[in-house]
Formats: structure tokens, C-alpha cells, sequence
């Protein structure tokens, strides 16, 4: 998760078809909502889909590269490690707890037709966490080398100076991201989806850059990445999108406003996520500073792994989250509490729907997609069976992990940020407890992903109990059921898939590049068929919002209904 986080908690999580009255000097315009619609879930979530689908695959493209070139060593370690103090920052500060506070007070003001406040509290934002974020990269910059001794004390002095290094040229991007976060909810409020999800894909295309181009004129060349991240960073996240808010009449002004209640409301839901230790913004950080004791490219082998884990994450979990974030924080501003209950189970429903079957045949099919994607150049056999077998582990607690932007979504669309951040830091002290009690067993590093999947399974289920009291309730047997039916289609086509593997083609295919690439598609895309089969035999609706979503590519969509059921977020995407 190193570089790809940004492609779902940097993007803001807001947009509406927003009715703004215009309101004339001296007059306080009105407060009530306007006319209730519902948000086009679909579409939002077809094309943040479509474009997270295309950040992963460029990531895809990206660490193949890295892999080919440099394969994994003590100088990708230093690379993956160099990227813990720039995160640690976007967590806290320019990533989730700005935009998970910021977007429902913001889309707030705008749908109850406050325009002018809006922009009142966006500049004031602005101004007061851009001092805010500028102060701490120029300390970590100053302290980069302390810094690096407390996220990977396991490192010898020069290895830690070139995470050093590498920190230092990557910290400035931070102040991107953090200003296009919030350039990002501005655009998603008023319908503009294109150049959001521009972002993470130009930032990997930079990164790219640096490893082929940049390389050749530094030392050592594993720099010339980091160079091309801030420069992907930079042009995504912050140039691309201030032109375009240009267009759209930004109406920024550098003032500081602390008593205006919006600006307050946005830093007192802020403050519970800056101070607690939540699961999903810091295991990454834990592990890399624990695999910094294993021998020499575990970091590298973990960062592999880890990023194909967060695959799945981004393509259904976080671009589902994004889709229905909006219709969320709607329902509940116009206390349409049935409908809002009916689209958050929909869209678990659907979350899971989609990744059992996913993290199974990722886990059976683990040797073939690395080798696929990674074993070229310097990445060897070895490295391959070491990232397979740690891709494994991560496997176990996908859908949870996908599980967890959807209900962080739902708990900060009725405004509640304290929550979700309590229930992560009690993950997160699990999560820091097993990796201590697991640490010289027998597992080695691979205690490090098991430890996670089962600290996100944990928090996954603790979310769920404590959002359905909030919500007044949700359709528990109706997901069990999906759940169970999931789980009975994907043991058919994964059982088969293993069976195939288990044959000479797929123990060839297991070290070699070609045979594994063939293997994997002739696999995945009759396994998807056979799955699509199985649960419509079984009659599960997602199988049919699967069908209306291919037959509606390329058609132009109807209205969704204003009242009645849950909005099928598959549907029309």
C-alpha cells in the first residue's frame, strides 16, 4: 500500500447533483434542503471503479518495472521503507483525517444551499492545514535520518541513510496530495470525474518515469523512483486539478476563520482520527518497521505482496466506498433512514459478492500471478515463491479489508469520526500484539500478514456490530446469506482451479514468466463464468445487477427511483 493508498483515501469522498441558490447581499440564504433525488450511485461508482481499475493496473505496470529492474535487495527495502515518514504524515494529517472530516461538512453547506460558506470553509481549511502540513514536512525533512533509526531500527547506518534520502525527496509530495484532496471533493461536488481520477494514475506514470528514465542519472538508481513520485505526485494532484478548478470558479481566499462553525465542526471530527491509531492507515507502517528484523528483501517481498492484497481493495472496496459515500451522507441529511439502511447493505452485499471469490483464486493461483506480473530481470524464483506464499496470508482478510471503506463511509456520513477510529485502534493493538506473539515462531515474517488479516477480519466484524445500532438496524441475514452463497459458489471454481494447478502445466507455470501469464487467463476468465453461473443457479440478485451492468455498458442510463428499494451499485457501472 506504499503509493496505491492515495488512490482512495486522497481522492475526496463526496459528490452531488447540487441545486445552489444564488442569494442576494445582506440576505442569509435558506437553510433547507433542496428537493430530495437520489445521487446517481451507479454511475459514480462505474467510473471511480473504471478509474481505480486503471491506477491498479498501471501500479501493476509500475512495480513490474521496479521488479524487473531492480529487483529485491537492500536498496528496494530502503525505497519501500523511505515512503513510512511521507505516510505517516498522509494518515494522519493530508489523507484520511482531513478528507473523512472535511467532504460531509463541505457537501453540507453546499446541498442545504450555503454556496458562499462553503467556499468560506474550504479556504479557511485550506489556509490553516496547508501552515499546518508545511511545518511538519519541514521538520521530518530536518529529522529524517532520527526519523528513519524509529521506523526501521532493524537496518544498518547505511541503509537507513538512503531511506533517509528518499524520504526527504518524497515528503514534499505530501502538500500535493493533501491540497488535491481537497481540490478533488470540490470537483466530485459538482459532478467532475475525470480529472480525480487523473490523480493516481499520472503519480504511478511518474513513478515509472523515475525507474526508467530518472535511474540513469543518480545513484543509486532506486532514487531516481523517488524523484519521479514526487514529480507524478506534483502534476497529478496538484497542477491538473487546480486548472481545472479554474473552470469551475474556485473561490479561494487565504483568511482563518476558527470560529466559523463549519471550520470547527470539520477540526473537531478530525481530531478523533489524527489521534487514534486506526488499523487501515497504520498496519503498513508497523510491518515495514517489524520486517526490518527479517533478512535482507523482506520489506521488498511484503511491499509485492501487499500490493496485489490492495488490488481488490481498490477496485471494489474503495471505488464502491467513494460511490456510495454521497448517497449516505444524503440519506442522512434528509433522514431518509430507510433508504439509507437499504443502500449500505446493498452495497455490502455487493462488496463481498465480488471479493470471496477474488481472494480465493488469488490465494489457490498465488505462484502464477506473481510470476506473471513480477518474475523478468533481476525478480528470480525465489523471490516469487517468498511474495506467492506472503500473498497467501494477505488473501485471508481481503474481504474484510474491503469491508472497511465502506463502513468507515457509513459511520462518517452520519458524522461520527470517533467510532470507526476507536474500534481501529483496538484492531490495531491486536494487530501489534499478535505480530509480538507470533515474532520467532516458525511462520518467520509471514506471522506479519497473517497478523493483519486477522486484525482486519476482527475490525471488520466490530465495525458492523457497532454501525447497526446507529443506523437503526440492517438486513443481517439477507449479507449472511450472501455471504454463504458467495462462499459455496467460490469452493466449486476454486477447488477446480486448484486441481488444474496441481497438474505438470501448473507447476511449470509456477517458475516460469509465459506459462504463468497464459494460465492465469485461461483460468480467471472461465472461473469468473462458472462463479456467475453458480450464483445465479443460486439466485442471488448480485448476479443479476452483474448482468444489468454489462448489458447497460455504452447505453445511456435511466433515472434511479426516488423512493423505494436500494440503489444497486453495480448497476450501470
Amino acid at each position: 500500500m506504499i503509493s496505491d493508498r492515495r488512490t482512495g483515501t486522497a481522492q475526496a469522498h463526496s459528490w452531488f447533483n447540487v441545486h445552489v441558490a444564488s442569494t442576494s447581499s445582506g440576505t442569509e440564504p435558506s437553510q433547507q434542503p433542496s428537493k430530495p433525488h437520489t445521487p446517481n450511485v451507479a454511475r459514480a461508482g462505474g467510473i471511480m471503479m473504471a478509474s481505480l481499475l486503471l491506477s491498479r493496473i498501471l501500479g501493476l505496470a509500475r512495480d513490474m518495472v521496479m521488479a524487473g529492474t531492480f529487483g529485491s535487495n537492500w536498496q528496494t527495502d530502503a525505497y519501500t521503507l523511505a515512503f513510512s515518514i511521507p505516510d505517516l504524515l498522509f494518515f494522519l494529517i493530508a489523507g484520511g483525517a482531513l478528507s473523512s472530516a472535511f467532504i460531509p461538512v463541505f457537501s453540507e453547506y453546499l446541498h442545504t444551499k450555503r454556496e458562499k460558506e462553503a467556499w468560506r470553509i474550504f479556504s479557511s481549511v485550506a489556509t490553516v492545514m496547508s501552515l499546518a502540513v508545511l511545518a511538519f514536512i519541514v521538520a521530518a525533512w530536518i529529522f529524517a535520518l532520527p526519523l528513519a533509526h524509529r521506523i526501521a531500527p532493524g537496518k544498518p547506518l547505511d541503509q537507513l541513510e538512503l531511506i533517509a534520502r528518499m524520504s526527504r525527496i518524497l515528503l514534499p509530495a505530501q502538500f500535493a496530495f493533501f491540497i488535491g484532496g481537497l481540490m478533488f471533493g470540490t470537483l466530485y461536488a459538482r459532478q467532475r470525474f475525470a480529472v480525480p481520477g487523473l490523480g493516481p494514475n499520472v503519480y504511478n506514470i511518474g513513478i515509472i518515469f523515475g525507474a526508467v528514465v530518472l535511474s540513469q542519472f543518480v545513484s543509486p538508481g532506486i532514487v531516481g523512483m523517488a524523484y519521479g513520485a514526487l514529480v507524478g505526485a506534483c502534476i497529478g494532484n496538484l497542477v491538473i486539478p487546480a486548472l481545472e478548478m479554474r473552470k469551475i470558479g474556485v473561490e479561494y481566499r487565504p483568511i482563518i476563520d476558527l470560529k466559523h462553525p463549519g471550520v470547527r465542526k470539520v477540526f473537531k471530527l478530525m481530531l478523533p482520527v489524527v489521534f487514534g491509531l486506526s488499523l487501515p492507515g497504520v498496519y503498513v507502517l508497523i510491518m515495514r518497521a517489524f520486517g526490518s528484523y527479517y533478512p535482507e528483501g523482506t520489506n521488498s517481498w511484503l511491499y509485492y505482496a501487499n500490493l496485489l492484497m490492495q488490488a481488490p481493495l481498490g477496485i471494489f472496496g474503495q471505488s464502491l466506498a467513494i460511490a456510495v459515500f454521497p448517497a449516505l451522507t444524503q440519506f442522512f441529511a434528509e433522514q431518509r433512514m430507510d433508504m439509507f439502511r437499504r443502500q449500505l447493505a446493498s452495497t455490502i452485499r455487493t462488496v463481498l459478492y465480488l471479493t470471496v471469490p477474488v481472494s480465493a483464486f488469488m490465494a489457490v493461483a498465488a505462484p502464477q500471478i506473481v510470476a506473471a506480473l513480477y518474475q523478468h530481470g533481476k525478480f528470480t524464483p525465489h523471490d516469487t515463491e517468498m511474495v506467492a506464499t506472503a500473498l497467501r496470508w494477505f488473501c485471508i482478510g481481503i474481504p474484510a479489508w474491503c469491508l472497511h471503506p465502506v463502513l468507515m463511509r457509513a459511520f462518517f456520513s452520519v458524522q461520527n469520526s470517533i467510532t470507526p477510529v476507536v474500534l481501529g485502534t483496538v484492531a490495531t493493538a491486536l494487530f501489534v500484539g499478535l505480530v509480538y506473539a507470533l515474532k520467532g515462531s516458525a511462520l518467520g515474517f509471514y506471522s506479519l500478514p497473517l497478523a493483519s488479516s486477522i486484525s482486519a477480519i476482527t475490525l471488520a466484524v466490530l465495525m458492523f456490530t457497532f454501525v447497526i445500532p446507529r443506523t437503526g438496524g440492517l438486513d443481517l441475514f439477507g449479507i449472511l446469506l450472501t455471504l454463504a452463497k458467495s462462499t459455496l459458489a467460490t469452493l466449486v471454481f476454486a477447488g477446480v482451479t486448484f486441481l488444474v494447478l496441481q497438474t505438470r502445466l501448473g507447476t511449470m507455470s509456477a517458475s516460469h514468466k509465459l506459462a504463468a501469464v497464459g494460465l492465469v487467463a485461461l483460468l480467471a476468465v472461465p472461473g469468473a463464468a462458472v462463479y456467475l453461473g453458480i450464483t445465479k443457479a443460486l439466485k442471488m440478485p448480485e448476479s443479476s445487477y452483474l448482468d444489468r451492468a454489462l448489458a447497460k455498458l455504452g447505453k445511456r442510463r435511466e433515472p434511479l427511483p426516488q423512493d423505494g428499494g436500494s440503489i444497486d451499485p453495480m448497476e450501470g457501472a
